[in-house]
């Protein structure tokens, strides 16, 4: 899922490293020119990839917002905003605010970036807006053959947290639930009317045995996901987990119908360069 890996090039990877990894956020990456001067945008990777999705089209905002409580009552509330786009060939463009991501972003020019997923053309594009300038790499499809990631990491066909049905809100997640074994509980939720969308909902428990993380008693991390049939996709996920707080992402002012072609496509201004 969701939410957003970001590879770029800059002195902040030892900031990076010292940062919790967020449930829903995967860990920063950093490039062999990291410590070097600025950053350089190279993609991203919209959580984890998805499936291609065909004859759904639609656009929408996607919030993905996480709130950790101090011992002390203090919190800490961090929020991440993106537009997204499919059209009917499973296209996806992810216009991407970077505000929320602190020192994983420390050259104030990309502070907005936009990416785009083409498994038509079999290329993705990450652009920066600031400077006219974009990168190219190849898509290709993954592994498990379900959808698609960029060459060296990218953002996945998915282009969000969930965008295919039984993906997790972040791997940390994924992680714990194969790690539980059996101890793992799912239960059905209904259908409910998401974001003016029915989707079926689910919720899943998975239990670390006390010792198993040196902790003293059980602990136990939720994730509540609600799949909307009609897009294919997750529209809305909660991860609870006590050592990081709650993380949500939300899919909000849903457009069904076909985007404008031109937003899958890099302005003929924009200075290309190959990865």
């Amino acid at each position: 899922m969701y939410i957003l890996r970001i590879l770029v090039f800059g002195a902040v990877a030892a900031a990076a490293a010292a940062q919790p990894q967020n449930p829903l956020l995967g860990r920063g990456r950093f490039g062999p020119g990291a410590g070097r001067g600025a950053a350089r945008l190279l993609g991203a990777e919209a959580g984890m990839p998805g499936r291609v999705v065909t004859n759904a089209p639609y656009s929408a905002d996607v919030v993905t917002e996480r709130i950790q409580t101090l011992a002390d009552g203090n919190h800490i509330r961090q929020t991440i905003t993106a537009r997204v786009y499919r059209d009917g060939e499973g296209r996806m463009r992810r216009e991407q605010s970077l505000s929320g991501l602190g020192a994983l972003v420390p050259d104030s020019s990309a502070s907005h970036v936009v990416f785009i997923t083409d498994p038509v053309a079999g290329v993705n594009f990450a652009l920066n807006p600031a400077n006219r300038t974009a990168t190219r790499t190849a898509w290709v499809p993954n592994r498990r053959g379900r959808g698609a990631k960029m060459a060296g990491g990218g953002m996945g066909q998915g282009g969000g947290m969930g965008q295919g049905r039984g993906m997790g809100p972040g791997r940390r997640f994924l992680r714990w639930r194969e790690a539980a074994g059996q101890n793992i509980k799912t239960q059905s939720l209904g259908r409910q009317t998401i974001a003016g969308l029915p989707a079926d909902g689910t919720r899943t428990t998975v239990t670390i045995p006390a010792g198993q993380v040196g902790n003293e008693e059980p602990i136990q991390i939720v994730r509540e996901s609600w799949y909307s049939p009609d897009l294919q996709m997750v529209v809305l996920a909660k991860v609870t987990d006590p050592r990081f707080g709650e993380t949500t992402y939300r899919v909000t002012n849903i457009t069904r119908g076909e985007p404008p072609h031109t937003l899958f496509e890099v302005p003929a201004d924009y200075k290309v360069s190959d990865r």
